[in-house]
């Protein structure tokens, strides 16, 4: 992908004195008396935000947080507590200011932090007034939110378009950059992980990537409607019958191709969802109609291990079984472990895959961590993210 890095323009000295505008992702969980509960995404936005100051510019951040009413400003709307926090990692002052689309008063070597932009009237339909006007503001736009990159708004696509310069910040060049590796430009064997409780969720990912990849993993309940396809009986668990078709055109498409999509032969299985209820391992063919799935069996996690070692990229979302209960957290160890220990490069996204990373310590052995959910699904979809089509764009023009 061709773009123009914001690292770059600072180590050009093109970034002194200039007015920067930083899309930034501060959209952290809150508890109900507003307290930040988590700050990684503000963590991870500080670099950009350094690099900006240290290279002498004149410094606004801008974020989304919550769902707030267009143009209906509410106290819980806020960026006061993240603007407290950032001034705490930061060990600066970091005011925040309300009412700046017509106007900010910045110097250089200063950070402003600017309220809410979801809150301007036009944001989320990408309003061209709104976007000139914030393109109005600044020297330089640097959009560094890979969680808001699918969505085509006035703080993320507007102002690009109309801004003199549009760059990627250090967040977002790493996720197109380990984006590009995975699905772009694959080392083969390219193996997918897509697990999840439903094939509807999932459905244009899977179909995109059987016309991309050399091996499809699928778990949980997507594998359970899998196996139901190909006659194999999964008991009470979770299951789309209605879906049958689609999950066989996705196994034909990838054997058309030599490829496959692996149908568990083991699966461990319990008689309630319980942490607590007792774990049975059974042939796939033995399951019996009060039993439920949570988990793919020892042979399957064993087998898969294998390909994960023997494949030249990884793409990884989704967990292969109940991993938050001892007794089915197996498969998902082992595929972790695998992926840790593979020489293969890896991307993983998802909320529950970033949990299992966090659960087993593997973070330093995956090649690439999104931290996107929603665009990093986009992605595997095969669809071109916003974000990436308006600085390539810019790029080139």
């Amino acid at each position: 992908m061709n773009f123009i890095r914001f690292s770059d323009l600072c180590a050009q000295g093109l970034v002194k004195g200039r007015r920067v505008f930083i899309r930034a992702d501060l959209n952290v969980p809150q508890d109900d008396s507003g307290h930040i509960t988590e700050d990684t995404r503000i963590r991870a936005s500080i670099p950009c935000i350094q690099m900006a100051l240290d290279a002498g510019a004149a410094v606004m951040v801008t974020s989304h947080l919550g769902r707030p009413t267009e143009g209906q400003f509410k106290p819980e709307d806020s960026l006061a507590p993240v603007a407290e926090r950032l001034a705490e990692l930061m060990q600066r002052e970091v005011p925040l200011r309300s009412g700046w689309v017509d106007g900010v008063e910045v110097a250089p070597g200063q950070l402003v932090l600017l309220e809410n932009c979801r809150v301007n009237k036009g944001e989320k339909k990408n309003d061209e007034a709104l976007a000139r006007k914030m393109a109005a503001l600044c020297d330089i736009f640097v959009h560094d939110a890979f969680g808001t990159a699918h969505r085509a708004e006035a703080s993320t696509y507007g102002i690009a378009q109309f801004a003199k310069v549009a760059c990627a910040g250090p967040l977002l060049a790493a996720e197109m950059d380990a984006i590009s590796k995975a699905l772009a430009n694959p080392k083969r064997p390219l193996v997918a992980i897509v697990a999840g409780s439903k094939v509807s969720t999932k459905l244009t990912i899977l179909q995109a990537l059987a016309g991309k990849v050399d091996q499809l993993i699928v778990g949980g309940g997507i594998a359970n409607t899998f196996m139901l396809a190909v006659g194999l009986p999964i008991g009470k668990s979770l299951a789309e019958r209605e879906l049958l078709d689609e999950a066989r055109a996705v196994m034909a498409a990838m054997k058309a191709r030599g490829a496959e999509v692996p149908v568990p032969t083991d699966v461990v299985t319990a008689k309630t969802f319980s942490a607590d209820a007792p774990a049975t391992v059974k042939a796939a063919t033995d399951v019996a109609d009060d039993d439920l799935i949570l988990d793919i069996g020892p042979q399957t996690a064993k087998k898969l291990a294998d390909q994960l070692m023997a494949a030249g990229t990884i793409v990884w979302n989704g967990p292969v079984g109940v991993f938050e209960f001892a007794a089915f957290e197996g498969g998902t160890r082992t595929i972790a472990r695998a992926i840790a220990a593979s020489p293969a490069f890896s991307i993983a996204g998802g909320g529950d895959t970033l949990a299992a990373i966090a659960k087993y310590g593997i973070e330093k052995d995956v090649g690439y961590i999104s931290t996107g959910g929603g665009a990093f699904l986009e992605v595997l979809e095969g669809k071109t993210l916003p974000a990436f089509e308006i600085l390539q764009k810019r790029a080139a023009g």
